[in-house]
C-alpha cells in the first residue's frame, strides 16, 4: 500500500498503479483517509475543585477531604461514601453529589470494600453417571403453549424418571412458579414411596437455570425432602435431554394436534395425553413398551434393564 501511495503521490496514474500492485480502489482510499484521521481526544468537564454550602458559599475539595476524615476516623468509620455523601449534607449543608464524595475517597483511598454475597445454596453442576435404575435421575423443566380462545399461554412443569422414561408428576396451570415445584416434587417422593427414606435411596433431580428452579424455596425443599438438586450449565439442554424429548413428543402429537379454546380444554386434553402416554404410547427405547408396562416387565423379569449414561 505505500509503494503504490508513493507512486501516485508523484504524479502517476491511479488506475494503472493500483492495477500493478493489485489493489482494490476503495482499499487504497480506505488507506488513506484513515491515515489522514486525527484521533479525537474526548475530555470530560474539568473538576471544578469546590463545592458550594446550602446558602452559596464555596467550599474547597481540601476542606471537604478534611471533613471526610474526621468522620471516618469518627461516626462514620463503617460508611460506604454514599452515608458519608448524606452526613456532608446534614453536618455541613453541602450541595453535594454522591459520585463527587466517591471520587474523593477513591482519591484519599478510603472506599470500603464491597460486599460478598454469600450463596446459601451454591449451584452443584450436573455430573455425568450410569443410570441403572428407577429413582436413581429426575429431569424437571418447564414447557408452555397457547389458549387460541383466550388469546393467553398455559404451563405445563413436569418431572420425568431417566430410566423408566414416566411422568412421575406434573404441573399444569395459568402460572408456574416455584412453589407449584415443590408440590409436584413432594407428589412424585409419594408415588414412589421415597417418603422416609435415606437420602442415598432418593434420586438426584436436574433442572436447567430457570427462576423456578434456582428459588431459595425450592432450594429449601430440596433439603427438607433430603434429595440432592442439580443444574446444568447454560445453553446445554443436552444435558437434560430425555425431559427435552418428552416436551418435543407432547408438542407434536398434543400440542399441534389441537387449537386450544379454553383453559378447561387444555387441562382435559393435555392431562389424558399424559396419562395415555405413562400407559399406553409405544417408546422405541425401552422395548416398544410404555414407561408403565417396562416398569411391569422389569418387576416380572420379562426384560433386561437398559442402562443409561448421561
Amino acid at each position: 500500500m505505500e509503494i503504490a501511495h508513493k507512486y501516485i503521490v508523484q504524479g502517476h496514474c491511479i488506475t494503472l498503479v493500483l492495477r500493478v500492485v493489485e489493489v482494490e480502489r476503495s482499499t487504497y482510499y480506505a488507506h488513506v483517509n484513515k491515515a489522514e484521521l486525527k484521533p479525537i481526544h474526548r475530555v470530560g468537564r474539568p473538576a471544578p475543585g469546590l463545592s458550594y454550602t446550602a446558602d452559596g458559599k464555596p467550599v474547597s475539595d481540601e476542606e471537604i477531604t478534611e471533613w471526610l476524615m474526621e468522620f471516618i476516623a469518627g461516626e462514620g468509620a463503617a460508611y460506604g461514601y454514599r452515608k458519608l455523601t448524606v452526613l456532608l449534607r446534614r453536618r455541613h449543608k453541602l450541595v453535594i453529589n454522591k459520585k463527587k464524595v466517591y471520587r474523593l475517597c477513591k482519591s484519599m483511598n478510603v472506599l470500603r470494600p464491597q460486599r460478598k454475597l454469600k450463596n446459601k445454596h451454591p449451584r452443584r453442576l450436573a455430573n455425568n453417571r450410569l443410570i441403572t435404575g428407577s429413582n436413581q435421575l429426575w429431569e424437571t423443566d418447564i414447557k408452555y403453549g397457547w389458549i387460541a380462545g383466550e388469546y393467553r399461554f398455559f404451563f405445563i412443569m413436569s418431572i420425568i424418571d431417566v430410566f423408566d422414561r414416566a411422568i412421575i408428576s406434573y404441573h399444569l396451570g395459568l402460572t408456574c412458579e416455584a412453589k407449584h415445584l415443590v408440590q409436584i416434587t413432594q407428589e412424585a417422593l409419594m408415588k414412589r414411596q421415597l417418603f422416609g427414606k435415606p437420602q442415598e435411596e432418593k434420586p438426584f433431580i436436574r433442572s436447567d437455570n430457570g427462576p423456578q428452579f434456582i428459588s431459595h424455596l425450592f432450594e429449601d425443599a430440596c433439603e427438607n425432602f433430603q434429595m440432592i438438586h442439580e443444574r446444568i450449565p447454560p445453553r446445554t439442554p443436552n444435558k437434560n435431554a430425555h425431559i427435552e424429548s418428552f416436551h418435543s413428543i407432547l408438542e407434536a402429537e398434543c400440542y399441534q394436534r389441537h387449537e386450544f379454546e379454553t383453559y378447561p380444554q387444555v387441562y382435559e386434553i393435555v392431562s389424558q395425553f399424559i396419562k395415555d402416554y405413562n400407559q399406553q404410547r409405544i417408546h422405541g427405547s425401552i422395548y416398544d413398551l410404555s414407561p408403565y408396562e417396562y416398569i411391569e416387565a422389569l418387576k416380572k423379569n420379562l426384560v433386561q434393564p437398559k442402562h443409561i449414561k448421561v
